[in-house]
């Protein structure tokens, strides 16, 4: 007794036939293909070191940190006596050839003073005070500006500060970091030989600098006319940079 399945493969393969095409046996069925991940590359091994280099300059530039304070009974009358203290300050500094891109003031107060006794406070006057940062290009006058800042302002002068700094600090920065870089390279180039390697290429690098204009201490309340019997030493601006990179290892 004839299968139908029998009878449908039959008339599939005539069909075949007829338009010259041979019919497929079981042995020339495509099988399915097998897919397999490609194994992923190792990612190489790499070497992280820090680095520091250092620069310093002759110090071109000094900043000073100057101001008045005047007390008065009277709000009104602190601000005037302090008015006119700046005024004289500002005068002397102008005189000493300080351009006004040079000045600027920093601050400026008016606040109550209090006398406190046995856990009482009673209001005893006012405070006015101005502060200012003077830049002096000519670092051999820093002496003489100071002089002229504390004979025009008299008790009512204060010398907060001196600081000496480089105007263009780019060039010893451009120094600290090549020898930051030197001596990161110097380190990677020793640990890939200690390990068997060589080293391979940079693949990122980072850096921090930071600098070091010299301060000379000046006593917060040094008297007036202190400034000509002050000598000062603006000896050299440091500045260092401290990179990490990380390289390939072949």
């Amino acid at each position: 007794m004839p299968f139908p399945r029998t009878r449908a493969t039959t008339t599939l393969a005539v069909a075949l036939l007829t338009l010259g095409l041979a019919a497929p046996t079981a042995a020339a069925l495509p099988e399915p293909a097998l897919r397999t991940a490609a194994p992923s590359a190792p990612s190489p091994a790499t070497v992280t070191v820090t680095g520091e280099g250092s620069a310093t300059a002759t110090p071109d530039l000094a900043v000073l940190g100057a101001g008045v304070e005047a007390q008065a009974k009277t709000p009104q009358a602190a601000l005037n006596a302090q008015n006119k203290a700046a005024s004289a300050l500002l005068k002397a500094v102008r005189g000493q050839g300080v351009a006004e891109r040079d000045i600027s003031t920093e601050n400026l107060s008016l606040s109550p003073v209090y006398d406190y006794d046995d856990g009482t406070s009673q209001l005893t006057g006012y405070q006015a005070a101005q502060s200012f940062s003077v830049k002096v290009r000519e670092v051999g006058r820093t002496g003489m500006v100071l002089q002229a800042i504390t004979d025009a302002t008299g008790t009512a002068g204060r010398i907060n500060s001196v600081t000496f700094d480089v105007a263009d600090p780019a060039p010893v920065r451009a120094r600290a970091r090549k020898a930051a870089h030197d001596d990161a390279h110097t380190k990677a180039l020793q640990y890939a030989r200690l390990s068997g390697h060589r080293l391979g290429r940079l693949v990122s690098l980072t850096d921090v600098a930071t600098s070091g204009p010299v301060s000379p201490p000046w006593p917060a309340d040094a008297p007036p006319g202190a400034g000509a019997g002050v000598p000062l030493a603006p000896g050299e601006v440091r500045t260092t940079v401290t990179v990490t990179a990380v390289h390939e290892l072949v």
